[in-house]
């Protein structure tokens, strides 16, 4: 059993939305886009213990807060879940409620006016619906899932047309507890998770280990009762003392007046045993709220999956709300590829590239929402942009560029580390208005060419994102087709330099290259057959003595180039064409801050140098896959 569709309307901060799941799915976006609301959303129709919160839903449940009704209408939350992949059981179960669905469509099939012939070749389905609103003569909200199908009828003779559901079955909680649907949150619940509380984590595992652990709460009540705690101390003889007193005014029998741990009912019980844990390293046991917060996290998810093997994982819906807090790479993957391998469907908000990466790019939901709320949202799909080799290479520059706002693509590792030095000294200078690309959600991707920077421009856009691009300039002119690609950029500059270190050294002044040669004579992998500085060396001296360190200590991994950029006190000793072309990308993002993305020009930066020059076409994109594995595809 699975999500295929999801549709919610007036819940949260989506005033209407639709989410479309291919088995797995990850979900994608910025803060506050509806990821969240999305897993919410769906714990509220499928998830068994959530109508045990007091109250169901609440004023900010409602979209804009609105939840009063008026003269016209009343507010209500719906949230409509469409479940497939019934086993024999589920469609025995639910059958009067059950529709026949297209997969194709993503709709119910009896739509179509070829239903009837067709009826046999498509399966069923189980469309559910949770209803929420304000009841003013009670001054209470109220909530409850109900199956969605068959609909009401509504006529003038109709009674209960006021009530919840109108005349819709409800969809009970041991109905609830067969779809299996089980929610990771953040651990900002995990301490109730981990309780005894009627609906958490432990409380299910009990309920469904219940030959085992039946009597769990009979015996732990008795044990209570019998524990004597005044042996050998001094609380018998103020328990005397309080006998003695009480008796003067009411007459008293049996053990008169004991002393226990707790009121010995089942719910006090619940509310204060706890589980211990000794965490490793360590030899002592600590109750499970003072573990680390990675360590919580592990537990809940460890605890979510028992519950998964008794109803049988195969059956279980698995939604979990950023798995990457406080864990290492390592666990982080670990985890992901437990719930996706393991259980029947697993959905995953997050925004760790480490997650990401784990995903299939057609199980990748990117979720976007407009300023009226509207919530949509696209598979990744670049076909017949990229191939699929290119994405697996790059799965981590990819996980990277789809989280991002807008993505800077740049030729090589060199230009990707010295980006962000010139970013962040343009964002400490008072005198400069900017906005470091981190804050406007600009992520750098290293395309590893020049040649291949401008095939990355409609792979991005058809992503969503603003794309800028950047690139030495060229050899030769590059291909016709590459031109159309350039195009797509929304800032595009090709500098009029052949190499990023003869940019550098054109475009600084000539105390941060000083500053930066006496630094970097001091390192242990310094070029010494480079040469060095000597104390009355002119500016020509210099110049050729960094662009020689610079050359043999060329690439990311080595940094030089980063560190020379770093030496500039300010925005004024940085290299010119950067800075222009990064306050082009902050004008741009600023522009659509409000407006979200589109996927018109934005009439880049151009150099001089690339007045009239032929622009780049495909061919230089996709040479040799065996040489270049560029994976761009050809128009």
């Amino acid at each position: 059993m699975r999500v295929s569709r999801l549709q919610i309307k007036n819940f949260r901060g989506i005033s209407e939305g639709r989410v479309d799941f291919n088995g797995n799915a990850l979900l994608v976006a910025g803060n506050s886009v509806g990821k969240s609301t999305v897993c919410e959303a769906l714990d509220l129709v499928l998830g068994p213990e959530r109508m045990l919160r007091r109250p169901i839903i609440d004023e900010y449940d409602f979209f804009g807060a609105k939840y009063q009704p008026d003269t016209e209408n009343t507010p209500q939350i719906e949230i409509e879940v469409v479940l497939v992949d019934l086993d024999a059981a589920a469609e025995v179960r639910f059958g009067d409620h059950l529709r026949k669905w297209s997969e194709t469509d993503r709709d119910f099939a009896d739509h179509s006016v070829n239903f009837v012939d067709n009826a046999d070749q498509h399966p069923w389905c189980l469309p559910l619906l949770f209803l929420g609103r304000f009841d003013p003569e009670e001054d209470d909200f109220e909530g409850n899932t109900f199956f969605a199908h068959p609909a009401p009828i509504i006529d003038d003779l109709s009674e209960d047309t006021d009530l919840l559901g109108q005349t819709r079955r409800r969809f009970s909680r041991e109905d609830k507890r067969y779809c299996g649907y089980l929610y990771l949150r953040t651990t900002r619940t995990g301490t109730r998770a981990l309780s005894f509380q009627r609906g958490s984590l432990l409380d299910t595992i009990v309920r469904l280990e219940d030959q085992a652990t039946g009597e769990l709460w009979e015996r732990a009540r008795m044990s209570l009762t019998d524990l004597n705690l005044l042996d050998e101390s001094k609380l018998d003889v103020v328990l005397d003392e309080v006998r003695q007193r009480v008796s003067r005014f009411m007459a008293l029998g049996g053990s008169e007046v004991g002393l226990h741990l707790s009121d010995l009912t089942r719910e006090s019980i619940r509310e204060t045993l706890r589980v211990f844990v000794t965490a490793s390293p360590g030899e002592h046991a600590v109750p499970f709220n003072r573990l680390s917060t990675g360590s919580l996290n592990l537990l809940v998810f460890a605890l979510l999956t028992y519950i998964a093997e008794l109803k049988g994982d195969e059956s279980v819906i698995f939604a979990m709300e950023e798995p990457e807090i406080a864990l290492p790479p390592h666990s982080q993957r670990r985890l992901v590829d437990f719930v996706t391998s393991r259980m029947g469907q697993a959905i995953v908000t997050s925004h760790s590239p480490y997650v990401i990466e784990r995903f299939s790019t057609e199980n990748i939901l990117m979720l976007t929402r407009s300023d009226d709320g509207v919530l949509t949202s696209d598979q990744f799909n670049v076909d017949g942009l990229m191939k699929p080799k290119k994405i697996r290479e790059e799965r981590r520059q990819f996980a990277e560029a789809i989280l991002a706002r807008g993505v800077l693509v740049v030729e090589g590792g060199t230009e990707a580390s010295v980006i962000p030095v010139v970013a962040d000294i343009l964002d400490a200078d008072p005198s400069v208005e900017y906005t470091h690309l981190d804050l406007a959600g600009v992520s750098i991707y290293d395309a590893k060419s020049d040649g291949l920077v401008p095939g990355f421009a409609p792979v991005f856009k058809s992503l969503g994102k603003r794309c800028y691009g950047l690139h030495d300039a060229p050899n030769s002119p590059f291909p016709t087709n590459a031109v159309a690609n350039a195009e797509q950029f929304d800032e595009y500059l090709e500098i009029p330099h052949k190499s990023i270190e003869k940019l550098l050294i054109a475009e600084m002044p000539e105390r941060p290259k000083r500053s930066f040669l006496i630094r970097a004579e001091a390192l242990p992998d310094y070029p010494s057959d480079a040469g060095y500085l000597s104390p009355g060396a002119d500016a020509a001296s210099v110049d050729a003595l960094v662009e020689s360190v610079l050359v043999k200590r060329k690439g990311a991994y080595n940094g030089y180039a980063a560190m020379l950029v770093a030496e500039a006190k300010n925005a004024s000793e940085l290299p010119s064409s950067y800075v222009q072309f990064l306050h082009a990308i902050d004008a741009d993002m600023a522009s659509i801050g409000t407006k979200g993305t589109n996927n018109s020009r934005g009439g880049g930066l151009q150099s001089p140098a690339s007045e009239g020059m032929d622009k780049p076409t495909p061919e230089t994109l996709t040479g040799p896959e065996e040489d270049q594995s560029p994976g761009i595809a050809t128009p």
